[in-house]
């Protein structure tokens, strides 16, 4: 009898233990989520710049989600310079973009600039995306017409001539800066 009892309880002490610890597989996905937390993306690597004409929806996959979603969500334009932009006439505007992922003012700006984009309600299918690697070369036929020199560059296109630009940084804001540009021949 001792030896019938002594089984039943070795054999509940041992399936009541299994039972109460995770499993090896939740184990490793926990052990993986706090791994992928811990892990920054090194931009400076080539293997994440976005080269030649980009889809802006690349900017909401990793990796570049993780600065274009933040700036974008983050950034609070200002809103008297957003309801001027709105009054302007901008049927005939189109925009490029030449930027580079690798760069901190591209992941800075880029991500603003869609945010003042979105305010405005101006068409995605009017703005063109180009990526450049770190000596600000792009694989497209006709880019060095561009005159690219630092990044990211704004340029404003009224029917297809350069209206003007925002370079690397706003002289005031993205938004005071694009309206600028936009009303200089109004007046």
């Amino acid at each position: 009898m001792m030896k019938y009892l002594t089984s039943v309880i070795l054999f509940t002490t041992i399936f009541i233990s299994c039972h109460m610890s995770k499993p090896a597989s939740e184990v490793i996905s926990e052990e993986n989520k706090a791994i992928e937390k811990q892990v920054v993306t090194n931009f400076s690597d080539q293997i994440t710049w976005l080269l030649g004409y980009i889809n802006p929806v690349q900017f909401s996959t990793p990796p570049h989600s993780e600065w274009f979603v933040k700036g974008h969500d983050a950034y609070m334009p200002d809103q008297e310079a957003i309801g001027k932009i709105m009054a302007v006439n901008k049927e005939d505007l189109s925009i490029q973009i030449v930027l580079g992922t690798w760069c901190p003012d591209s992941r800075r700006e880029v991500p603003r600039f869609m945010k003042i984009i979105d305010l405005i309600g101006f068409p995605s299918a009017k703005i063109t995306f180009i990526g450049v690697d770190n000596s600000k070369q792009a694989p497209l036929g006709d880019y060095d017409k561009l005159e690219i020199e630092r990044v990211p560059t704004f340029i404003f296109l009224r029917n297809k001539v350069e209206a003007g630009r925002i370079i690397e940084n706003p002289v005031t804001s993205l938004e005071q800066d694009m309206l600028n540009i936009l009303t200089r021949n109004e007046k």
